[in-house]
């Protein structure tokens, strides 16, 4: 196992953090550890590259539910603090991808299922979500994947 995994860039993270005295930011990186600790330890499994991405994706996915739901109730500090809390998570993602390349990775796996209509919603969503997966909003791949099966 190489030193650069995820999981290793999110210990290193805390470390940097720990020494700037970054309190927030080493609030939001213990968070992270504490979800891959509660994995390792529920599940009995080491936490991996593919896993701490769902973990994170996960996270991120939260934290923008939070944010519209303390905008929507006028909360704007909380809203905020979810925000940047957001932006710690995403520095640990791999870069996201345009909403082109989305259309691409769609297409492409359209057409090797050979799929039609909206039947064939789940199975173009299960060969997108890993090429995906924190790399875009999964809930924006789902708007993309059924305008294309409804469009072709």
């Amino acid at each position: 196992m190489s030193d650069t995994t995820l999981v290793a860039s999110v210990k290193a993270a805390m470390k940097a953090a720990m020494k700037a005295r970054d309190k927030e930011r080493l609030g939001t990186i213990r968070l992270i550890q504490a979800e891959f600790k509660r994995i390792e330890v529920d599940e009995r499994v080491e936490v991996d590259d593919a896993r701490a991405l769902a973990v994170l994706d996960k996270m991120v996915k939260q934290r923008r539910d939070s944010a519209t739901q303390y905008h929507d109730a006028g909360r704007s500090e909380l809203a905020e603090q979810e925000e940047r809390e957001i932006a710690v998570l995403q520095e640990f993602l791999p870069a996201q991808l345009s909403e082109a390349d989305i259309i691409e990775l769609v297409d492409a796996a359209i057409a090797a299922a050979g799929a039609s209509g909206m039947q064939a919603m789940g199975a173009v969503m299960g060969q997108v979500k890993p090429q995906v997966q924190g790399r875009a909003d999964m809930g924006e791949v789902s708007k993309i994947v059924k305008a294309r099966l409804a469009a072709g």
